[in-house]
């Protein structure tokens, strides 16, 4: 064997999906991307996205497991937690007692709330307070356009839904920044403090009342805009929950339309990509499971994120319909025999900051679905740190799938790092792998993230859902 046929055969490094593929592969990519991009606009918030995934899982046969009284092999539920969770599973042929296939995703993604009592006036402009919801770069929220999503609940108990700045005839709302020509002192500033969190305020509105009586002239007229249409008052802010997003839909970039740039990538493009795959889940030997949580962003706490008792309750519920009963030798011996892809995005390299990625270990656009043997910030601190035996099953995988896939960690050694909802899935010993898709700009109000990477994140999901 000549050396550079012994090169090709004993060396490795990942290639371009493009570079391989057919007209008729590119097509199928982009296609799928267009189902996805009508769900980023569908679901701009995780009660959004748990509404959306509900229809999309109802139109694909699936049914509430609270209203099954027992499965079997085929059977296709689904189970919601507070509006945003949703636990889909489709149950296998095999007996569950030998391990399910989990794939988890969060639907959060960094924004702005408004706080409890939002809304104010200071010269002559209504306004409403919010604190930032995930690690943001300040610097990038103001000046873009914004719409308001949302649910608040009237006094009468009345829940009324808020999705304002999306059509074009609405309006849309925004955050001011200082002009440059009176900036000197701000641009003096690291990044990081050049926007203070409390300046993150929305404009809202100009006009007064024409009454000399009321003091705060503009507010007065915001609340009776708010009073009129929706029936809200001020105190049932106190009670709301109301998401100030990107405003817009997802879109096409470059001029090859390669990409797909849009808010929320991190991590509905995961999410969407697994519920894609369970919702085409069929004849699957290990009971498949995907599960969308929140608060991801935030550390995966409270009663929707992951470490919440909501996943065990609806495995044991689950396993229960199966077999009967469910205690919890029997949940704890079902863990151990099962696995999970643990589906966020990853960094793919940036050519204006190549600085912080170490090339050889960075994942890159078009290159495939994006796996991080270990996530976590220096030292691996708050990773799972997948097992070998685990990796092995998941690259025979997708070798025989004809899945492209990339090994990757986030950035330099000292560079910082990220975490995912891994380590506390892999806290039921269950093996756990960070599986996603590298974007460009993450936490950004627009991230890009390439279309065939999308469709193999999908792809990597899809086969593992019906792995032998």
């Amino acid at each position: 064997m000549e050396n550079k046929e012994l090169l090709k055969k004993i060396s490795y490094k990942s290639s371009n999906i493009y570079e391989k593929s057919s007209d008729k592969e590119i097509k199928e990519m982009f296609e799928f991307c267009e189902g996805y991009k009508t769900f980023l606009d569908a679901s701009k918030t995780e009660r959004e996205c748990v509404e959306t995934a509900t229809k999309m899982a109802k139109n694909a046969g699936f049914r509430d497991m609270d209203g099954v009284d027992t499965l079997n092999p085929g059977d296709k539920v689904y189970k919601i937690n507070r509006d945003k969770n949703i636990f889909l599973l489709v149950v296998g042929t095999e007996d569950i007692k030998n391990g399910f296939h989990l794939v988890g995703s969060h639907i959060d993604s960094p924004r702005l709330d408004l706080k409890p009592n939002p809304l104010f006036e200071a010269e002559e402009i209504a306004l409403l307070k919010t604190h930032y919801y995930g690690g943001i770069k300040k610097y990038q929220w103001t000046t873009i356009p914004f719409a308001m999503h949302g649910v608040v609940y009237l006094q009468s108990g009345k829940k009324v839904t808020l999705n304002i700045g999306e059509n074009i005839g609405d309006p849309i709302f925004c955050v001011t920044d200082l002009l440059p020509h009176l900036a000197d002192e701000q641009v003096k500033k690291p990044a990081h403090k050049a926007i203070d969190g409390e300046k993150l305020n929305v404009f809202v509105g100009t006009i007064p009342v024409n009454d000399d009586d009321i003091k705060d002239k503009v507010k007065f007229n915001i609340l009776k805009y708010l009073y009129e249409t929706y029936e809200i008052i001020e105190e049932d802010f106190l009670s709301a929950e109301i998401e100030i997003v990107p405003a817009g839909p997802a879109r096409d970039a470059g001029f090859d339309r390669s990409v797909v740039a849009a808010y929320g990538h991190d991590d509905r493009v995961c999410a969407y990509s697994a519920l894609d795959a369970i919702l085409h889940t069929e004849n699957n030997k290990k009971t498949a499971v995907c599960m969308l949580v929140d608060k991801e962003e935030t550390g995966s706490s409270g009663n929707t994120g992951f470490q919440s008792r909501f996943f065990e309750f609806a495995m044991t519920q689950m396993i229960a319909k199966l077999s009967g009963s469910c205690d919890i030798l029997k949940l704890n011996e079902i863990f151990a025999r099962s696995q999970c892809l643990s589906g966020d995005v990853s960094a793919a390299v940036d050519p204006n900051y190549t600085d912080v990625f170490e090339k050889a270990n960075s994942a890159f656009l078009n290159h495939g679905v994006a796996v991080n043997k270990y996530t976590g910030a220096r030292g691996k601190s708050g990773t799972s740190d997948a097992n070998s035996e685990f990796l092995q099953e998941i690259r025979k995988l997708f070798h025989d799938n004809d899945v492209a896939w990339q090994i990757c960690e986030l950035g330099k050694v000292d560079g910082g790092g990220g975490g995912t909802i891994a380590q506390y899935v892999a806290n039921h010993n269950i093996d756990t792998l960070d599986c996603g898709t590298a974007i460009l700009s993450m936490h950004a109000p627009m991230e890009l993230a390439s279309k065939a990477d999308i469709f193999m994140t999908y792809k990597a999901y899809h086969s593992f859902f019906n792995m032998k």
